[in-house]
């Protein structure tokens, strides 16, 4: 049953929060908070230390204080900072996080590109046909929830849960 929470509630999430930024440039607490909840409650069957529990508590507190200031300064939406921060607890403060900040920074530069040549080009003018379109190149901003489930999808595989999980299957 915990093998199947983790293939099912990572992922599922990651990929709604993408959709819900896409369709409203917003990420639901929800989302942030399922993450939280559920990393907590399947952490003690997943064969972490207590050090490696802590190691995965700081990353989430590293990425928060990092994402929220940089939120303050306006340079990250709300709902990406908690996404990225509830996401990291998932990662650890291991090799894991910075493959998926890494990921995530790449898909976000090819998010951004493809959005402001697509703002720029003349299929902006017919844009209005597709309601998910014309809110994407309305948009002030980029919807950054899609990088971070791109990020997180590519590195959730090698994270301690989904290891756990895959092991479990394997058995």
């Amino acid at each position: 049953m915990i093998a199947t929470i983790i293939f099912v509630v990572f992922p599922f999430a990651m990929i709604y929060a993408a959709l819900s930024d896409i369709f409203s440039m917003t990420i639901a607490n929800k989302v942030s908070a399922l993450l939280i909840a559920t990393f907590l409650v399947v952490a003690p069957f997943i064969g972490l230390s207590w050090h490696d529990f802590g190691l995965h508590l700081m990353a989430f507190a590293v990425v928060l204080s990092v994402t929220f200031a940089m939120f303050a300064l306006g340079a990250m939406g709300g709902g990406d900072a908690k996404l990225l921060a509830s996401s990291a607890l998932w990662m650890g403060f291991s090799e894991h996080l910075l493959n998926y900040i890494l990921m995530s920074a790449m898909a976000g530069g090819v998010l951004a590109i493809l959005i402001i040549l697509l703002r720029k080009t003349s299929m902006a003018v017919y844009a209005g046909e597709l309601p998910m379109l014309r809110q994407v190149i309305d948009a002030k901003g980029i919807p950054y929830g899609v990088a971070l489930a791109v990020g997180g999808l590519f590195a959730f595989p090698d994270s301690p849960a989904m290891i756990f999980a895959l092991n479990y299957f394997a058995n």
